[in-house]
Parts: structure tokens; sequence; C-alpha cells
């Protein structure tokens, strides 16, 4: 099968989209034809290359291997999400996002028995997957256990950041921390992670304080229901404390800024929790004090999420008015990739969507 897929061949260069072929689907996988794909900034090199990206796909099953999940069939309409194994002690403990194999799954291009999936037009193959479905691109062959099947009365070309990028910042806030009615809530960063963790928070009860130093980002936070607050405040942890009657019980970095970090912890209330979301590449050297009193930090991958719980979750929170994620939605054409990029990277747009055209065969 060819078709159009936007590759990345060097982390130094931009997108080319090009004509790729991929494999038949094996007995566990679906082939989704590919609605939208959300976009986030570029990771650091992490994956092999040359490779098709996007982990944030959504679209209609067209094709199924010979034994996938039951739960699956062509013609639905499915979000797709990370990759798990799905028998190691972590994924049967119902914690996919701390699979034995995450990291080689979803990051690092597959596992080295993975056999390729997608080829270039010289026949040479690219990188096996990228979190388990490689979607910048028209159609994305996946594990079935990936997807997650929606509603098709919903606006699929839009859905996909629910299993990645939105499913992170809302399920620190509901699944993480569990917060709820008279709690209250630090998010570090008014990105979409961080914008999703604010809407879960107003829909959850939870008093939200959002610290950003772009005034739109603050200004979205706001809408959605934060209490907004520049990253520049002076006396910024004592503020916070005050906004939220003695300190947040609950934060969450999503910047991987020091400072910020510190911040954070220091506007805790006694057994508060700091949840980070953004990997750290640097090391993170903490104030004198910050850990006292039982306060605590601790990393969250994809929001502790099982996709197919809390996905479907997230859809019904939108459809009662209490998730606009679609607010932080903009539209591009695939073969508009690299604008979606530096419209991103430049903090023009929250959340970059890809549409595909249709030219598969």
């Amino acid at each position: 099968m060819r078709f159009q897929a936007a590759v990345l061949r060097s982390y130094e260069n931009p997108f080319t989209v090009e004509e790729v072929t991929l494999t038949e689907p094996a007995a566990d996988e679906i082939l989704v034809e590919i609605a939208g794909t959300g976009m986030c900034r570029r990771s650091a090199g992490r994956s092999p290359l040359p490779a098709v990206l996007g982990h944030e796909g959504a679209g209609v099953v067209v094709r199924t291997g010979s034994g996938p999940d039951a739960a699956i069939n062509v013609g639905d309409h499915v979000v797709l999400s990370f990759d798990s194994c799905g028998h190691c002690r972590n994924c049967l403990g119902a914690a996919p996002a701390y699979c034995d194999s995450f990291a080689s799954l979803n990051l690092f291009g597959g596992r080295e028995e993975d056999p390729p999936r997608l080829t270039e037009a010289t026949g040479k193959p690219l990188a096996p997957r990228w979190f388990g479905q490689s979607s910048f691109a028209e159609y994305a062959l996946v594990p079935a256990r990936n997807a997650v099947r929606v509603d098709p009365a919903l606006p699929l070309e839009l859905l996909g950041p629910l299993g990645c990028g939105f499913l992170t910042g809302a399920g620190a806030v509901l699944n993480t921390f569990g917060a709820g009615p008279g709690d209250t809530l630090t998010v570090l960063g008014a990105g979409a992670v961080g914008l999703a963790a604010v809407m879960a928070a107003t829909a959850a009860g939870v008093l939200t304080v959002a610290v950003d130093r772009h005034p739109g980002r603050l200004a979205l936070a706001e809408r959605f229901g934060a209490i907004p607050l520049p990253a520049g405040t002076a006396q910024l942890p004592e503020r916070i404390r005050r906004l939220t009657d003695g300190g947040a019980q609950y934060a969450l970095d999503t910047t991987a800024s020091a400072p910020l970090i510190n911040t954070a912890l220091q506007a805790l209330r006694p057994t508060g929790s700091l949840g980070l979301v953004a990997r750290l590449h640097t090391a993170l050297p903490l104030e004198p004090g910050t850990l006292d009193r039982g306060r605590s930090i601790r990393h969250i991958c994809e929001g502790d999420a099982v996709p197919a719980l809390l996905i479907p979750r997230l859809t019904g929170l939108w459809q009662a008015g209490r998730f606009p994620f679609d607010q932080l939605i903009r539209t591009y054409p695939l073969a508009d990739i690299n604008e979606a990029e530096r419209d991103c990277d430049a903090g023009r747009v929250v959340k970059p969507v890809l549409l595909p055209e249709r030219t598969g065969r």
C-alpha cells in the first residue's frame, strides 16, 4: 500500500512529505485511515531516522489482521494512544504507561525483533514505528491494543491529542492526584498539557492557579477557569499560597524549569504533591526545605492513564461542555507540517492538528 507521509531524515532539517509503502496488518494489528493527528514540539533526537513520527492520531479502521482485539472492527472510529506490551507486571497492573518496554516501543522506533513496516520510495526501510503508530501520514498500522473506539458522532479529526497531550494533563489531575471539590492546584506552564490540566481541574471542582510567561496563554487559562499568574510575579510562591488558602495541595509542572519547580514546591501546603511531566535534561537542584513537612515530587507518564478508560471520560466531558479541548486546536494540511511546527515553536498555536489529503492506494 502506497500513500503520503511526512518523513523526518534529520533532527536539524524540516520534514519532507514523501510517498511511502506499508506492509499488511499482522494478526494483532489494525490499519487506520488517519483523519487528523496532533503535533507536539519535536522530540530531541530519540527515534532512529529516517522515520515517520506522529503520536496523536485518530481515524477509521479500514483493515484488520487475522486476529485483532475483538473490540475493534473495520469501520470503527478510533483514537490512537501510546504502545505497551500488555503482559509485563505494570501492564497487567493497569499501569501501561509504565510498561517495561515503553521506551523501546514508543521512543526508539520499536524493539529489535520488530520487523520494519514502512519503506521509502527507494525500498529502504524507515524506522519501525513511532509511539505505536507513526501517524504523520494518510494511514497508520497500529497494534489493536493502542486503539480506543469512540462515538462516530464526535469530530474525529480533532480527537487525536486526547491520545497523549490532553490525556497527560487531564490524567495527572483526575488519575494521579485524584483531585476534587475543595482541592487546590498550581499548573506551571499553560501549553497543551497544562491547559488540559486546567480544564480537567475546573470540571472536577478544583481551584487552580496557572503560571506562564505568555499573556495569551494566561488568558486561555483564565477562560478555562484558572486564576492567571505571570511567571515573573514577585514573590511568586507567597502569591500562590495566598491564592490557595495556605498552599496548593497539588502542583503540575510542564516546563522542566528548575526555578519554577522550586517555586511549585515552595507553594505547596504540607503533604502536598508535585508532579513532573516534562523530561528533565539537566540536574534538578532543589532549594533547602522544599521537601520538608511531607511534600513529595514524582514524574507522571501519560497521565497515569489507561487510555480505554480515560479517553471516553474526556469525550464525555467535552460533550457536556466541560472539557473544551477543541478551542486549543488549529488545523493544517499534512503538506504544511513545517509551518505547523514553526507556529507551535513560536507559541502562535497551542495544539496543531495535521489533516492528511487522500491519495493512498
